[in-house]
């Protein structure tokens, strides 16, 4: 019997989050032991419920704990603009299981859960605060953790900035204490997101899928990532497809660091492909993709939601 993989999914969702969401609930290669929050694509109440109602849409059991209201000093602005007001518009979801809520903060049930295992993933498909503030108060959580799978960043330009990334432009103080954290770190930057599309041909798929399927059409028609005739762009889902299917990405080692000081830069991701800084590869950044193995392995997981 194959050993899952044990994980924790930091998130903000968000729509491509929710099919990150179910795609790795439903994986029979993932262990999900807690979905923690924070605010990103919409506040955290907002981004907290939205995971609440997945969980309790799918009859998963798995817990939820809310974490960072903010960034770490940088003003907060969510991406509604992206993912609609609630951040989950078009569907219909039943009401939250708020018993699967955790009575502890994101980064003291985090702590919890890392400590209980000899080694987890921690995947993070949001802005970095929780993480960020997990290292810096509990440093003893690291040797437990045995990688880190990130969404966030950008080999090339922004979607916030001209440069920045949102995930990292949202908390940059946040994910540059995280990649100084050093452990191994995979980055599947916006770039990657932006070859990883859902063609229409795909998304007509969903409607045969069951409910699972009918909700992310649903949340797909509200989504402002692309569009129905191009193409959606699954940014969160590339983290999930990171984790399982390797294969299907090109990574170079390279050292990353965030800029934090530049009046028109701030919120980049400096990623060194070349070696110009002189300084150790700290992370395994993602470089390319398969695209249309991409989109066979997104149908395929998809359906095996329920």
């Amino acid at each position: 019997m194959m050993t899952k993989e044990k994980i924790i999914i930091d998130t903000d969702p968000g729509i491509d989050d929710a099919v990150a969401l179910g795609i790795a609930l439903f994986s029979d290669a993932l262990d999900v032991k807690l979905i923690s929050t924070v605010a990103g694509n919409v506040s955290l109440e907002k981004v907290t419920t939205n995971a609440l109602k997945l969980v309790t849409f799918w009859g998963k059991k798995t817990p939820v704990a809310k974490g960072a209201v903010k960034p770490l000093i940088a003003e907060f602005a969510d991406a509604s603009n992206v993912h609609g007001k609630s951040g989950m518009d078009g569907f219909d979801f039943p009401e939250p299981d708020m018993s699967l809520l955790s009575e502890k903060h994101a980064v003291e049930k985090m702590r919890e859960v890392i400590m209980a295992e000899d080694k987890i993933t921690v995947v993070a498909i949001g802005p970095l605060t929780n993480v960020a503030l997990l290292f810096s108060l509990y440093p003893e959580v690291k040797t437990h953790i045995s990688r880190l799978v990130i969404m966030g960043g950008s080999l090339t330009r922004g979607n916030k900035g001209v440069m920045s990334e949102f995930n990292f432009a949202t908390d940059p103080h946040a994910a540059k204490i995280v990649f100084d954290a050093g452990l191994p770190i995979a980055m599947v930057g916006l770039d990657i997101g932006w070859q990883a599309t859902v063609l229409p041909e795909n998304t007509e798929k969903l409607l045969s899928m069951g409910k699972t399927g009918e909700m992310v059409h649903a949340l797909f028609k509200k989504y402002r990532s692309g569009t129905f005739a191009t193409g959606l762009r699954m940014y969160d889902a590339c983290a999930i497809a990171y984790v399982l299917r390797p294969d299907m990405f090109k990574t170079a080692e390279a050292f990353v660091d965030i800029e934090l000081a530049g009046s028109l830069t701030a919120g980049c991701s400096v990623v060194d492909l070349k070696g110009y800084l002189h300084k150790d590869a700290n992370a395994t950044v993602c470089t390319d993709i398969d695209p249309a193995a991409f989109r066979t392995w997104f149908t395929d997981s998809l359906a095996k939601c329920i």
